[in-house]
């Protein structure tokens, strides 16, 4: 790999915001104890980064008590972190809310930054709160996490939980995510939730970390069906290194395991669904990609596996670049 050019690469997912919290780290440029930091993104070659604020689980209130911050606060928490590392190494790193960001990052060699919200629960039924998360660059809504809220149902193992679908009031915020230009996220959510959203969206929506439900039976992985729906619609599904989504009770992950949900979700949903959603800092195991840094050595092996190199482009950073195009402003 040292003497082929790097492919560039967009990642839809990753919380390191969340493991700078934990960490009372304010600055995210160089960061060795998480999986990702902008070091390891410049080496290796990435052209941009959603960065995700995770809202914090019922079990990490359990372990931090009174020391877990209220909604509203942590996530002004971790945006600080995030703009201030965009204002400290602006040289390096920009904010991105849409392609006109994106590709002017581009020209001026800079990596682009999205940032998003997973887990829609701070929202609490109030549609003036996504304006203000858009106002303040949030490009990118994971509707659900694991537990239900004022958008709707989660994944689940349960299969009457996992077939309820959005609330009334998650409904209506589909409509109002398009108008904003706030791409909507379907990993996490409901199989009932996800046939609404592909019901009512007028424009593209993403799996921004998810995998192939048919190779590795998770309940957080997509169908085909669903797969095949998000090609239809123009949007993307980022796969994701998490091991247990890519192999049934597996807690290590291999290359081919991720190629072969890639070329699956390729395969299914079109040479324009497949993306990358590494979901760093937030999985555990071993991984063969330990970061960011050796997303190279996924490109080897999808070309090894048949691939051109344009078709890798595409799966790297050419699809994500369409459904930005086509949803933000």
């Amino acid at each position: 790999m040292k003497n082929e050019e790097k492919i560039p690469f967009i990642d839809m997912h990753c919380d390191t915001l969340m493991q700078a919290w934990f960490r009372l780290k304010r600055d995210i440029y160089h960061f060795p104890s998480a999986m990702a930091d902008v070091q390891r993104l410049a080496q290796g070659g990435c052209k941009a980064q959603f960065f995700a604020i995770f809202l914090q689980s019922m079990r990490m209130k359990k372990i931090l008590g009174p020391l877990m911050q209220k909604d509203d606060a942590y996530i002004e928490t971790l945006m600080s972190t995030f703009y201030r590392t965009l204002k400290r190494h602006s040289g390096v790193l920009a904010f991105a809310g849409n392609a006109q960001d994106l590709e002017r990052n581009k020209r001026e060699g800079k990596i682009s930054a999205f940032l998003t919200i997973e887990d829609g629960r701070a929202v609490r039924g109030r549609m003036e709160t996504l304006e203000e998360y858009h106002k303040k660059g949030v490009r990118l809504l994971g509707l659900t996490w694991n537990y239900p809220n004022c958008f709707g149902h989660p994944n689940s193992t349960n299969i009457i939980e996992m077939k309820r679908g959005l609330s009334d009031f998650g409904k209506e915020a589909i409509g109002e995510l398009n108008r904003l230009g706030i791409v909507i996220d379907v990993s996490h959510l409901s199989d009932g939730g996800f046939w609404d959203v592909a019901e009512l969206s007028q424009k593209p929506f993403v799996a921004s970390h998810s995998s192939a439900r048919v190779l590795c039976p998770h309940p957080r992985n997509l169908t085909d069906e669903m797969i095949r729906t998000i090609g239809e619609k123009g949007g993307v599904v980022g796969m994701n290194q998490n091991p247990e989504f890519l192999y049934p009770g597996s807690q290590e992950n291999r290359i081919e395991d991720l190629v072969a949900h890639l070329l699956h979700i390729r395969n299914v949903g079109g040479r324009e669904c497949a993306a990358l959603g590494s979901d760093y800092d937030g999985i555990d195991g071993k991984l063969c990609l330990r970061g960011p840094q050796d997303y190279q050595k996924l490109a080897h092996a999808l070309k090894k596996a048949g691939l051109s190199e344009t078709e890798v482009e595409e799966i790297f950073y050419k699809n994500v670049e369409r459904v930005i195009q086509d949803v933000m402003r």
